[in-house]
């Protein structure tokens, strides 16, 4: 079986586990802090996954949320790497039981291979296979349309509009917009703007496995991603992300992240310790 259909199935059996576990009690710890939350299921999502790749691809690098495989700094950039997040959202998981997401990017020789973001509770897959277009289900999403920002909406957790710095950038740009959303799951966020219910989305900060499986999704509609200032996204460091259709993507990195491109290098460099 080809990787691309055995990671589907995977992807849907992973999805069928966290239905079931939800119906039993769910163990929360912290992690960071107070808000950075993992579940007993998010743990167990992950061994399973893991586990089956390594059964079935025991060459096969792996990057898990929750600690399985390899550190980003080790990664080869021969073969093949599974970049996974088991529940993406999971402050969602523990408070609404919806709107999270499973998340998983393949590359190849470091060039992108398929990915998939799995909306559990909606039974919703989403996932492409590099050159081959993007469906959800079995249904294929249409190339995305460019927009301009004043009549878009733009997704952006509001939490950093509060913060010093980053908050002054992103309000100029949420003040620009028609309004801005927020889903909880970037890996949601990054399929809305496939879907072209988003026509961008932006953070100063997302690990690998938080835009693997999405951006590869987003590309085969016509998307673009990208730092905050414009540089390639990589699987061996957190980033500054920012995706969208090709014209609002452009208007947000010329008109506001440029011309404060000494002030987000700085931010970069604080955020990626």
């Amino acid at each position: 079986m080809a990787v691309y259909d055995y990671a589907k199935g995977l992807v849907i059996e992973a999805g069928n586990n966290i239905r079931k576990m939800m119906q039993e009690e769910i163990d929360i710890e912290t992690k960071s802090n107070p808000n950075d939350l993992v579940t007993n299921v998010d743990k167990a999502t992950e061994d399973f996954i893991y586990n089956n790749i390594i059964d079935n691809y025991p060459d096969a690098q792996v990057i898990g949320e929750e600690g399985h495989g390899k550190p980003m700094s080790e990664l080869k950039p021969e073969g093949i790497v599974w970049v996974i997040d088991p529940i993406d959202g999971t402050l969602n998981f523990v408070h609404q039981q919806e709107n999270f997401a499973i998340s998983i990017g393949i590359y190849n020789d470091g060039k992108p291979y398929a990915g998939f973001v799995y909306d559990v509770m909606n039974d919703k897959l989403y996932h492409a296979k590099a050159g081959e277009g993007a469906f959800v289900n079995e249904h294929p999403l249409k190339p995305i349309a460019d927009s301009e920002l004043k009549k878009s909406l733009i997704g952006i957790n509001p939490n950093w509009l509060t913060k010093p710095q980053i908050g002054v950038i992103f309000k100029k740009v949420v003040d620009d917009a028609r309004t801005a959303r927020a889903y909880g799951s970037a890996a949601l966020e990054i399929v809305n703007v496939a879907r072209g219910k988003l026509a961008a989305y932006m953070t100063p900060r997302l690990q690998p496995w938080d835009f693997a499986g999405g951006l590869i999704i987003l590309n085969e509609v016509g998307g673009v991603g990208s730092d905050l200032l414009g540089k390639p996204l990589d699987l061996t460091q957190p980033h500054s992300v920012l995706v969208g259709n090709k014209a609002v993507h452009e208007e947000i990195l010329n008109k506001h992240m440029l011309s404060e491109r000494e002030t987000l290098e700085a931010l970069h460099a604080r955020y990626k310790q």
